[in-house]
């Protein structure tokens, strides 16, 4: 396991300081700027820059002082900003390439400059438009549905990542916005906390104010499961939030199924997850799963609805691109599984870049009618 997560760090870092590499070589090449003998203070700058996510991630994962916080979020942020820069260097040279073939010839440095200056602005509007939460609301039939849960309403929260980014008063923010909603459940479907280090049940504090009628519900997602979990679940479950671990609860005649990221991983083990929570199929239940995959085994288990999160529907473009490529579908929103609803939500925090850009951070509510 250490080996393979060596690769992938090694993997990571040699993708970002390529990108970094492209950015700094860009900006030379289209300013014109004369070579210099040695090294210069901007290539210095560019390959700090370069190790900057990767180093403040390992640092954030083994300590919580307000150094390591600060220097984390300045990686975080740098990392989304690069991202753009990266994208406005490509658009750089196709325009170069381009301009060439027709036999053209372009202002390069007007090009360049006003392409990372576009990238700046898309980095800045990102900041902004992850801290300002939507509430999305649906409507949905389940069949079977009890009388009773006709008209009533659930909150689905899902992705805050509380961590180093992320914390206490964004949580009070959440539950601020969802005792104001007042929805009768609260559904809650993983990666509430980020894996960095952190001391839980001070991050989680706020949630002792959230008091749905009928409760509030939590399974875990990947996040959570970077390492032992039990703090995590610990913190959850002292602030009167119900953990589902692979269990069937019943609230006036609905059933409630959670299951762990872990056992969703696999099809085989998420199915006999589900057959241990002995679902009954002609009632109506909605099952809190963290990531919309494995939906086949939901579906044959009788699931009516499955609630995820995980996705982000790709937090940031291009990324909106590429996890639609794996979830297709079910990146997000409410789509059909045969005879299952899904409803994928982007989620109300972020990971890595505090930023969105082609999506926007939510809370759903979702009324049963």
């Amino acid at each position: 396991m250490r080996a393979r997560f060596a690769v992938f760090l090694l993997i990571i870092q040699s993708i970002l300081l390529s990108a970094h590499w492209l950015i700094y070589e860009t900006w030379v090449a289209f300013r014109a700027i004369p070579d210099a003998h040695g090294i210069t203070l901007l290539q210095v700058a560019m390959a700090a820059l370069g190790v900057s996510f990767v180093s403040a991630s390992w640092l954030a994962h083994q300590y919580r002082s307000r150094a390591v916080k600060l220097f984390y979020r300045a990686a975080a942020g740098w990392l989304g900003i690069v991202n753009f820069l990266f994208l406005a260097a490509c658009v750089c040279w196709l325009l170069w390439i381009v301009a060439s073939i027709l036999g053209l010839s372009i202002p390069r440095h007007q090009v360049v400059t006003i392409s990372y200056g576009v990238a700046v602005l898309a980095s800045l509007y990102g900041v902004v438009n992850a801290r300002w939460l939507r509430v999305r609301r649906i409507k949905v039939k389940l069949p079977n549905l009890p009388e009773s849960w006709r008209g009533r309403v659930a909150a689905l929260a899902s992705d805050l990542h509380l961590g180093h980014v992320n914390g206490v008063r964004f949580l009070q923010r959440i539950v601020t916005r969802l005792t104001r909603l007042a929805p009768d459940v609260v559904f809650l479907t993983g990666d509430l906390y980020d894996g960095t280090k952190v001391d839980p049940a001070e991050v989680a504090a706020p949630l002792r104010d959230l008091a749905a009628p009928l409760g509030t519900f939590f399974v875990t997602g990947n996040h959570e499961e970077f390492s032992d979990p039990s703090g995590y679940l610990k913190a959850v479950h002292n602030s009167g939030i119900r953990v589902l671990n692979g269990e069937k609860v019943t609230v006036d005649g609905l059933q409630i199924v959670g299951v762990p990221y872990h056992e969703t991983v696999n099809p085989a083990r998420f199915q006999e997850a589900l057959e241990r929570a002995a679902i009954e199929p002609g009632r109506a239940s909605v099952l809190l799963s963290h990531a919309p995959h494995a939906l086949p085994a939901a579906e044959q288990a009788g699931i009516s609805m499955q609630l995820s999160g995980h996705t982000h529907a790709g937090q940031i473009f291009p990324f909106t691109w590429f996890t639609r490529c794996i979830f297709r579908a079910y990146t997000y929103g409410l789509q059909r599984f045969r005879d299952m609803l899904v409803y994928t939500t982007a989620g109300a925090g972020t990971w890595g870049p505090p930023m969105r850009v082609g999506t926007h951070p939510e809370i759903v509510l979702i009324e049963f009618v």
